[in-house]
């Protein structure tokens, strides 16, 4: 019988420069989305209470001093949400041609031009006076609920107006069934065959949107978003509805939460492998980590970069993170791994 050496996998580990070497996941800031908050009506950055070290920009030359400042730091990607002065219950100021995101929009276009990649989230929930993705209709009981080919016209026309203004990417997050496909055909009849869609394509209904919905004021004014978002407790679910996306047209998929649910992302991305798959690290897991780094009780630099690098490891190509800046900066410092 052959005789094998005994197998040491600490060898493996020894020193910093072999574990970098053999490492079999890589973060790089090319891997990172920054979103950013930018709010009609204001002059001057306003921190987020429930974000601690997350800022609303207005629409001018301090939102383009904060893109410089992330561009320097390597950070190519943005996805743009935006809060607007108007709101009413078909989410006008959505796809108002001088709304805020379309304003942003054409600024960093006009600034950076094709250096950054402009991503914009597409949805109604910041512009209604309600609250929903969607258009919100009565019963015969009084009863609301979201309608959903309805809606479907809206996010065409907010989509359309986003790419006239330049955006690169759209990404709808309201799970309407059949957003992408709407979006799609809308954007392709009008000439924007080259505007790529990532979709919210498997986003469940989380308890961790929490301090989101206190920077963007999207907290529904009824009701809650169960019936459109997914359930937590299931898991291949999100296969059917990456499958139908990509079938409307989709161009990168997205999983949301990320932290909470690496399960998925790995299910999906295996499932799925050759599309891009991004993964939304969401306000409340942010503000997690960020309220006990305050408090002391754990390493905010390594935390965050394990999280991230669990994320990417998971099988998430692209990180949408509200620690992009900070994961940037300490890449350049090296892993603490």
């Amino acid at each position: 019988m052959a005789s094998f050496p005994i197998v040491r996998p600490r060898r493996l580990r020894k020193n910093k420069l072999i574990r970098d070497m053999i490492a079999e996941t890589n973060l790089t800031e090319k891997n990172l989305i920054l979103p950013i908050f930018i709010k009609e009506g204001i002059l001057e950055e306003e921190e987020i209470k429930s974000m601690p070290g997350v800022f609303r920009y207005p629409p001018n030359d301090k939102l383009i001093k904060f893109v410089e400042s992330s561009y320097d730091n390597g950070i190519r990607n943005v996805i743009l949400f935006g809060i607007p002065k108007y709101k009413d219950d078909i989410a006008s100021s959505a796809y108002d041609k001088n709304g805020v995101i379309q304003t942003s929009v054409r600024l960093l276009k006009d600034t950076f031009g094709d250096k950054l990649i402009v991503i914009t989230d597409e949805c109604t929930d910041e512009y209604t006076s309600h609250g929903h993705c969607g258009i919100v209709k009565y019963n015969s009981k009084g009863e609301y609920f979201v309608d959903n080919d309805e809606s479907l016209k809206i996010h065409a026309k907010i989509a359309l107006s986003q790419a006239e203004a330049g955006a690169d990417i759209i990404a709808p997050s309201s799970m309407m069934d059949g957003v992408v496909g709407a979006i799609r055909k809308a954007l392709d009849e009008n000439g924007y065959t080259d505007t790529l869609i990532m979709s919210y394509s498997v986003k469940y209904a989380s308890t961790f949107y929490s301090p989101f919905r206190d920077a963007a004021y999207s907290k529904p004014a009824f009701g809650d978003r169960k019936s459109y978002q997914m359930d937590p407790r299931n898991a291949y679910e999100a296969l059917k509805e990456a499958k139908l996306d990509i079938e409307e047209g989709a161009d990168i998929l997205m999983v949301k939460p990320a932290h909470t649910y690496l399960d998925v992302i790995r299910l999906v991305k295996d499932n799925f492998p050759d599309y891009p798959l991004a993964a939304y690290h969401v306000s409340g897991e942010y503000s997690m980590i960020k309220a006990a780094a305050l408090n002391g009780w754990i390493d905010e630099r390594t935390a965050v970069l394990e999280i991230t690098t669990a994320i990417r490891r998971a099988g998430a190509d692209l990180i949408l993170t509200y620690y992009a800046n900070d994961i940037a900066k300490w890449l350049k410092e090296g892993l603490p791994f």
